[in-house]
């Protein structure tokens, strides 16, 4: 699908983080880019979303540094702050419950650090992952996606087909609060729907 897609002239195919969900094949959602990228040529390549809560801000700068690094400029990560999962699959996948979707803003900015070059002195690196930059996304199907995406000037993907009544809402509050980032110059939104 993903090879038709880019013959087509799709710009972008995304896979997405569920767990403990059949029919789904997308839960190492890393993995799976991967093995894409590896059978197409052009198509950017990313994850609507990871679950950054389920992880931490370190792995996945290594795991789309990596991918960054095998296949330049094709990949794109988008950042949700859902669970992804039912309550007995997310607390296996966290082990402990000191993990708390709150300090997803705080997780965000940190894997930021991680993707971009080195600062003198730094202790921990991205290996790889540091210097590459990868464009983040940040998910949401609420109006705290649209907030966090335009106070950091990141791209903002809404889930509408979630939240369809709170899109218009969602991107409006984007446009109107966006600031320009070392990313971004301008507001960028991309809509999911059925």
């Amino acid at each position: 699908l993903a090879q038709a897609a880019e013959k087509w002239g799709y710009k972008r195919y995304w896979f997405a983080e569920p767990h403990n969900i059949a029919g789904i094949a997308s839960s190492a959602t890393s993995v799976v880019i991967g093995y894409i990228a590896g059978g197409t040529d052009t198509i950017r390549l990313g994850a609507g979303g990871i679950m950054l809560p389920n992880h931490s801000p370190l792995i996945i700068a290594e795991q789309f540094g990596t991918l960054a690094s095998l296949y330049p400029d094709r990949i794109d990560l988008g950042l949700g702050r859902a669970p992804g999962t039912d309550q007995m699959t997310w607390q296996a996948l966290r082990r402990h419950s000191s993990t708390d979707v709150n300090d997803f803003p705080r997780d965000v900015v940190e894997l930021q650090h991680y993707l971009k070059d080195p600062q003198q002195g730094q202790k921990v690196i991205a290996t790889p992952g540091a210097g590459t930059d990868v464009p983040i996304w940040i998910l949401g199907s609420s109006l705290f996606g649209a907030q966090l995406a335009a106070m950091l000037g990141l791209p903002f993907a809404f889930a509408s087909h979630f939240a369809p009544q709170a899109l218009m809402q969602a991107v409006s509050i984007y446009r109107e609060k966006f600031k320009r980032s070392a990313q971004l110059a301008e507001p960028y939104v991309m809509v999911g729907c059925n």
